[in-house]
């Protein structure tokens, strides 16, 4: 029988696991360090996930039907799901692009044929490079904008669709995929989404399965003082910061099964190293937060106590639209680097 699909909605999920077989050898690893391949969603991310959980969940609620707009802040990988995702269902999105943004990706949204809008045109989060990016003003900002053009704020920060879709598939497709043999789980923050819900499902499963939290170091956070210029696009720190910070959906779901065994910070500079040398060990190509969650994932699997575990680290995105940057430059030519703080 044909197997054809009449959306590309229809194809999100169900992405591989693959392990860093050759790495590992040539490194002496003992544990077994085991990717999720969510750059094969569709659009290329882990976010069109978001786009078909925000987009179920809204007209499940009656707030859009085919012909709405729908608004949100991104740096780029949920704004692409966004229009991917939205263009097959009938739907228009206007981003807000945080500053950095990578050309690939403004580029990209041109191809869609996208109203693009700024980051700073929301008056409540303008300043946010002199006092830090503070969540619930974003929130604030944005469902004013959206209340005052007649347009749906998808949320992807604020929205329990975002987690809970994670939760009934990201989750269980691991947990299958490894026979439930997972030892810890890794993953970086941007909304949260990816790391609370499936976080969440593989502790249920198996209470003592380590739930590892990926975040940038100080040195590649814009707001710092000793900011080197190279960021690890698409995260926001998940810990040890003034909880304001910290994504809502973090903080909304700590009394609902989920909470951090570790939180990991990465330079950037080493993300971009880990990068580089397993583009060539195993032909992976992959995106600053991926390459970020990898390298906490080696380090966790040099530790003795991990030896033969199962470390299944999600690869968020490939590294595709970040050659602007210096991700895969070579370190005499990878300059200062800007980019988001939230997909």
């Amino acid at each position: 029988m044909a197997r054809i699909h009449s959306s590309i909605a229809e194809l999100v999920g169900n992405t591989p696991l693959v392990e860093l077989t050759n790495y590992q050898k040539q490194h002496g690893i003992a544990a077994h360090i085991i990717g999720k391949l969510e750059y094969l969603n569709p659009s290329g991310s882990v976010k069109d996930r978001l786009a078909v959980a925000l987009i179920e969940d809204a007209k499940a609620k009656g707030r859009i039907s085919e012909g709405s707009t729908l608004i949100d802040v991104t740096s780029g990988n949920t704004g692409i799901s966004f229009a991917a995702i939205g263009h097959a269902e009938g739907l228009t999105f206007i981003p807000y692009l945080e500053p950095g943004t990578t050309q690939e990706r403004i580029d990209i949204f041109a191809g869609y044929g996208l109203d693009i809008h700024s980051f700073t045109d929301i008056e409540e989060v303008a300043d946010f490079e002199e006092k830090g990016l503070v969540i619930d003003d974003l929130i604030r900002g944005i469902t004013r904008i959206a209340e005052e053009q007649g347009f749906y704020y998808a949320g992807q920060t604020v929205n329990e669709a975002n987690q809970e879709y994670h939760y009934r598939t990201t989750g269980p497709e691991i947990w299958e995929d490894t026979d439930g043999q997972v030892d810890y789980f890794v993953a970086a923050a941007g909304t949260g989404g990816t790391v609370v819900g499936t976080g969440r499902y593989l502790r249920e499963k198996n209470p003592e399965v380590k739930i590892i939290g990926v975040q940038a170091a100080a040195s590649s956070r814009p707001d710092s003082e000793d900011f080197t210029g190279n960021i690890i696009d698409g995260t926001l720190p998940v810990g040890d910061v003034p909880e304001e910070f910290v994504p809502t959906l973090i903080r909304s779901n700590r009394d609902n099964g989920f909470a951090f065994d570790e939180i990991i910070d990465v330079p950037a500079e080493e993300a971009y190293r880990t990068a580089k040398a397993t583009a060539k060990t195993d032909g992976l190509f992959l995106g600053t937060s991926a390459a970020a969650s990898l390298t906490a994932a080696i380090r966790i699997a040099g530790r003795p106590e991990a030896a033969g575990r199962n470390i299944v680290v999600i690869y968020p995105d490939n590294g595709f639209k970040y050659l602007s940057t210096g991700l895969y430059k070579p370190s005499a030519e990878a300059g200062a680097t800007t980019g988001g703080t939230a997909e």
